[in-house]
């Protein structure tokens, strides 16, 4: 199966804001969601996630033979080499590798100009560092200091879309971004983690990517710090602060135990946007 280039840079996008675990101290602690899920890195839970976040996607598309499966940012730059698919110029969902020789951090274009690249990187964080707590969208150099050391060159469906004069150079280029699909939450799903995860190690989860919309749905309610709204680990702090919201909302006892309901996590949902279903 091949790899689409739309397809995969807006998965990666829309992991945007998500966060690594936090040890017993809250201290971030590269506990997160793409090792496990990743076959063949499960092995690099806890440690830095750049490329592991990159091959993630490629392997949730179905498509590891077209993407360097491995933790190894260095690795990685070795993979595009050999395969005589690395360029000095950005190309449109590709990757680029910062140091000397690429070993310190990755991340993916998704826009270029003249003078920057547009990009969705794992493990990094609002400056930009190596190592860093979540996914964000940074915009850095093309030349000068802190820019690539190179970039792979992608195959996919949709073909080469790059600032490489040998390979068409397009001054410019950016990826779709297709209509927000609508946010639709579990009832029961959400219901499971939150007395599932509290007894879970620090950074566990059940429901991950449900979990994190009612975290920062709380988040913006005020009743849960925003530090720890996008693990998607329903846990204590989790529980706490929906207990606040049902009692908000006039409930009272074991109705307002932190565990979600349809009833009130639906009109939560209504207010952040959201659609529970059972």
């Amino acid at each position: 199966m091949g790899l689409s280039r739309t397809a995969y840079v807006n998965l990666l996008r829309s992991l945007t804001g998500y966060h690594e675990g936090r040890d017993a101290n809250g201290n971030w602690n590269n506990i997160q969601r793409f090792s496990p899920e990743t076959l063949g890195l499960e092995w690099s839970q806890g440690q830095a996630w750049c490329a592991t976040f990159t091959a993630w996607g490629a392997d949730e598309l179905g498509a590891r033979s077209s993407w360097p499966i491995t933790a190894s940012c260095w690795t990685a730059v070795q993979w595009w080499k050999k395969a005589d698919r690395w360029t000095d110029y950005p190309v449109l969902g590709g990757p680029f590798y910062l140091g000397s020789v690429g070993q310190d951090h990755v991340g993916v274009v998704y826009a270029y100009d003249a003078n920057s690249i547009y990009t969705v990187e794992g493990n990094t964080n609002a400056g930009g560092s190596f190592q860093g707590d979540g996914v964000y969208q940074r915009v850095r150099p093309r030349r000068g200091a802190g820019s690539p050391y190179g970039y792979g060159v992608p195959q996919f469906d949709e073909g080469t879309v790059s600032a490489d004069p040998t390979r068409g150079g397009t001054r410019t280029a950016s990826v779709p971004v297709p209509a927000p699909p609508q946010v639709r939450v579990s009832a029961a799903h959400i219901a499971a983690a939150a007395r599932r995860d509290p007894g879970l190690r620090q950074g566990g989860t059940t429901y991950p990517a449900e979990v994190n919309v009612v975290e920062v749905a709380l988040a913006a309610e005020g009743l849960l710090q925003d530090a720890y709204a996008h693990d998607g680990s329903f846990g204590s702090l989790s529980v706490a602060a929906y207990a606040r919201l049902q009692r908000q909302y006039g409930y009272s006892g074991t109705d307002a135990d932190g565990i979600p309901g349809q009833t009130s996590l639906t009109r939560l949902g209504k207010a952040r946007g959201f659609t529970v279903i059972s």
